[in-house]
């Protein structure tokens, strides 16, 4: 698969999921907006190799998972500093 095909294939989930925000809290859209941001800056081309444009969404979830555990380890890492 091609960077150009990934690249369409993110950008296509990452649309057929942004009318979900619609259905959101003002509060809970800007995060669910910032997160699908966040998740098409970070490279994950490699779940699309390896899982195709049938298993998107599932590369979706569980990238914005990582994403979200590596941000808990971040935080817990910092807070361990001032104990």
């Amino acid at each position: 698969m091609t960077k150009k095909e990934e690249e369409n294939i993110i950008a296509k989930e990452t649309e057929s999921w942004s009318n979900f925000e619609y259905s959101l809290r003002e509060e809970d859209r800007i995060l669910f907006s910032k997160m699908l941001n966040e998740y098409q800056k970070e490279e994950y081309s490699k779940s699309f190799d390896d899982k195709g444009e049938y298993h998107s969404s599932e590369s979706l979830f569980i990238a914005l998972i990582f994403q979200q555990q590596k941000m808990i380890s971040q935080l817990i890492n910092r807070l361990s500093k001032y104990k």
